[in-house]
């Protein structure tokens, strides 16, 4: 009688085993295509400086603290004029998404995104002491909705997911990426045209400096383990 408690006990216990198994690999598995965006300021810092623009502009992005893999389709992006008396145009027409060996155009997101694409985008005007903070993307991102005739992004900027499906190469990135071997990267290389305020851009009037800012981001896979509450304010 004790011999039959004793497997009735073990199987129970096995049963249960097995049950917490498969529960904690499913609370993995749900949280295990976590990743996070990186911005290295330090990089644009380098080139403000050597352009002798650090007293004058300040760029920075805002993310998350994490993303599921597809998640993110556009970057908003504060620039801020510190100078006292340059008016600095954001040149978003020839601005571009650098990534994986490819030049992709940036659009800049307004409320309601109607206009035609082919159309040239206006520079955006920041007076001193005065930023800015707007969403972009890359126009490849971007579909019509053809009931309420605007462009929304609908698909990711860095299409992750999509590496897995892609060649021998691609898949090879996919799998060290999501084995935290390797991080990926991309940039924004964002145009920027300064002058003095007193003289802007007219037509008929020379077009200020340009000064291209290669502004560049990593993505990398986190660990399952973030999740836990001593882990997620690191």
């Amino acid at each position: 009688m004790l011999r039959g408690n004793t497997d009735q006990n073990l199987v129970v216990l096995t049963i249960y085993i097995i049950g917490v198994t498969y529960t904690f690999n499913r609370m993995i598995e749900s949280i295990d295509d976590k990743v996070k965006y990186e911005f290295k300021s330090g990089k644009v810092n380098e080139q403000l400086t050597e352009q002798d623009l650090k007293d004058q502009i300040g760029i920075s992005f805002k993310f998350n603290s994490s993303y599921s893999l597809d998640d993110v389709k556009e970057l908003q992006v504060s620039i801020e004029n510190k100078s006292d008396n340059l008016a600095i145009y954001v040149d978003w027409e020839n601005s571009t998404l650098e990534y994986n060996k490819q030049s992709r155009r940036v659009i800049r997101i307004s409320p309601y995104l109607t206009r035609d694409l082919a159309i040239p985008q206006t520079p955006s005007l920041i007076t001193p002491q005065k930023s800015i903070s707007e969403k972009v993307t890359a126009e490849d991102v971007l579909e019509l909705d053809p009931v309420g005739g605007t462009y929304s992004a609908k698909k990711p900027l860095i299409n992750i997911s999509g590496l897995g499906k892609g060649g021998p190469p691609q898949k090879k990135l996919y799998n060290d990426f999501m084995n935290r071997g390797k991080e990926l990267e991309f940039s924004l290389q964002l145009v920027l045209r300064v002058s003095e305020m007193r003289v802007g851009i007219a037509p008929g009037m020379n077009i200020p400096p340009m000064y291209v800012i290669n502004c560049p981001f990593t993505i990398k896979k986190l660990p399952w383990t973030y999740a836990l509450p001593w882990n997620k304010k690191k």
